[in-house]
């Protein structure tokens, strides 16, 4: 399973009311360091399918979103688990702390 591509008008939907915890990835196209980070996401959405839901928010296109949580840097990873953030980090960071932001509440 990919990432859920997510807008201003799904968030609430997809993020907030999930029944699974959710990682959350701000992003933009220009963002570089978010390229670099783009396959580590994958990956845990293709090896955590069934325990957590993984989402891509790009901040140009969703700017509602970026703003309600006072996003300035990207990149940007929060896990939100039943509408709260648990776990946040900005910049380039191996999977293994990805993981360990999500981990236990899986």
């Amino acid at each position: 399973m990919s990432a859920v591509i997510l807008s201003d008008d799904i968030f609430d939907q997809e993020v907030l009311q999930s029944d699974i915890p959710v990682l959350v990835d701000f992003w933009a196209e220009w963002c570089v360091p978010c390229r670099m980070i783009t396959p580590l996401i994958e990956q845990i959405a293709q090896e955590y399918a069934d325990r957590i839901k993984v989402a891509k928010l790009n901040v140009d296109e969703c700017p509602g979103s970026a703003d309600k949580y006072n996003i300035q840097s990207i990149p940007y990873l929060a896990v939100f688990h039943k509408g709260n953030i648990t776990a946040q980090n900005i910049g380039v960071i191996p999977k293994t702390t990805i993981v360990e932001m999500f981990k236990q509440l899986i």
